[in-house]
């Protein structure tokens, strides 16, 4: 068919940027950096978005929304966090003024300049930690738990549709809390809820962890991590929490009177998670046939294709069709029937290959006269016939063990491309060939810098759980506490 895609053996970017766009998830705009994110593509986002949203209200978070502009001087409240945020800011420094008599622009005048500039939100601390000022007087106001839905510009250069724009969708939690106990006990937990949205609806397995100090988030304490593994052998950090301690909070005075009475900072966190994972759960799971999606997000779960020769085959096929779909819609499954009589059922089943919709069922005359289904699985590429009486009992089942082979999957792949090094040589060789290394460091910037300088390597995390046996750096021969894991990244 003519949606042919690049191998990743062969260019696995320029495989990536065929599939997000022949796969019709999103294409790039006419404003440079930005992306349109297409109908398919934003129905999985939309599928993300449902799942995390009922994890966030069921761990006791309300959805809230804040201005899209944030003024330049609370951005500078918080000295490490604009120094974070300066180079990527999008500013607003004027305004048109629009000619009353005939409805016509006129050019920007210099005296229409704002009294104060306006910074685009690359994220949203300081806009809230100014309100969170009028919301918050006594320990009863606490814990304050707000969850936003929004988009946020951070200007970037060198841009990939998902991976890497100049605008993304997102959401960013944000707490208050009486004691630092309960702020980090919050941040470790929005971790592990992003832990399990990854395993158990991306599938994609993580690594959760805490990040070094250059690689912390600007303005935090303590930033934790899930990272993933694509199939390049590089890293991507798919979500981030982090605990702010009390720095937000004293940026803009916000306290509160404990129960003896006396006024105290509360404590905070933040966390989010982007439109990002659409690139990660690509780059996890697909292969050089399209998409392969896990059910739980897929845009569409079942496709059911007639095979037919001429109006009166399609006819009796469309009823056959019609009662699986709606045996397979009462048991809670998406489902799509393609009975487009101006393409070939060869050419359908290609597409939705590409389209990875987990699972295609296709009637045929001889289907028709033996009550008989065709089943194929996009996860595997096999296929089987099987009686329709009770397909949609078998389809559900089918759809599980699917989820559970891609997450199996790439677990395999993950555990077959982590090693343990020991020696900086080693692990200047084998760092060629991508994966995760999990190696001592001795804890210092100098360290991590030389070895990212001389091998393009960050310290993607320092593991929560696993092996904690300390041990020597690979570089200084000095004493390292556990080993921490180290690749290439996006």
């Amino acid at each position: 068919m003519a949606k042919e895609i690049t191998s990743r053996a062969e260019n696995f970017s320029l495989w990536y940027n065929n599939l997000v766009l022949k796969a019709g998830l999103a294409e790039n705009s006419a404003v440079r950096g930005c992306m349109v994110i297409k109908p398919y593509g934003y129905t999985l986002w939309e599928n993300m978005q449902a799942a995390l949203d009922k994890m966030f209200k069921d761990t006791g978070h309300s959805n809230a929304y804040f201005p899209l502009f944030i003024p330049k001087s609370f951005l500078a409240k918080e000295a490490e966090h604009v120094d974070g945020f300066a180079k990527e800011c999008a500013v607003v420094t004027h305004y048109r003024l629009r000619n009353t008599a005939d409805g016509r622009d006129v050019e920007v005048d210099p005296d229409a300049r704002l009294e104060e500039e306006l910074i685009v939100r690359p994220t949203s601390e300081t806009i809230i930690w100014n309100t969170y000022k009028n919301w918050i007087q006594s320990y009863r106001d606490l814990p304050v738990l707000c969850n936003q839905w929004a988009n946020v510009v951070r200007w970037e250069m060198r841009t990939r549709l998902f991976l890497r724009t100049a605008e993304f969708l997102w959401q960013e939690g944000h707490t208050a809390h009486a004691t630092r106990e309960e702020a980090v006990e919050e941040a470790v937990r929005m971790l592990g809820v992003y832990e399990e949205f990854a395993r158990n609806w991306l599938a994609i397995p993580v690594i959760t962890g805490v990040k070094t100090i250059s690689e912390r988030f600007a303005g935090a304490v303590d930033t934790y991590c899930i990272e993933a593994l694509m199939q390049d052998g590089k890293a991507l950090q798919a979500g981030t929490s982090h605990f702010l301690g009390q720095n937000f909070a004293k940026a803009f005075d916000v306290k509160f009177a404990n129960k003896e009475g006396v006024s105290e900072h509360v404590w905070a966190t933040s966390w989010g998670v982007s439109t990002r994972l659409i690139g990660a759960l690509i780059m996890a799971h697909s292969d050089d046939s399209g998409l392969v999606l896990p059910p739980k997000v897929a845009p569409l779960q079942v496709a059911v294709i007639p095979i037919f020769k001429g109006e009166e085959e399609l006819n009796r096929a469309r009823i056959a069709c019609i009662d699986i779909k709606n045996r397979l819609q009462k048991a809670g499954i998406t489902v799509k029937i393609d009975d487009r009589d101006n393409l070939r059922s060869g050419f359908k089943f290609a597409e939705y290959e590409l389209l990875g919709v987990p699972v295609r069922l296709a009637l045929g005359t001889r289907d028709l006269e033996n009550g008989t289904v065709e089943v194929a699985r996009r996860d595997t590429l096999t296929k089987e016939t099987l009686p329709r009486e009770g397909i949609e009992t078998y389809v559900k089942t089918l759809l599980d063990d699917i989820q559970n082979n891609i997450y199996a999957k790439a677990l395999k792949f993950r555990d077959a491309n982590t090693f343990l090094v020991d020696s900086y040589d080693e692990f200047k060789s084998r760092i060629e060939s991508g994966g995760f290394i999990m190696a001592h460091w001795d804890g210092t910037p100098e360290t991590e810098a030389l070895i990212k300088a001389e091998t393009k390597a960050t310290i993607r995390c320092i593991p929560i759980e696993g092996d904690m046996t300390p041990g020597k750096c690979m570089v200084s021969g000095k004493p390292s506490a556990q080993r921490v894991v180290f690749a290439r990244n996006y």
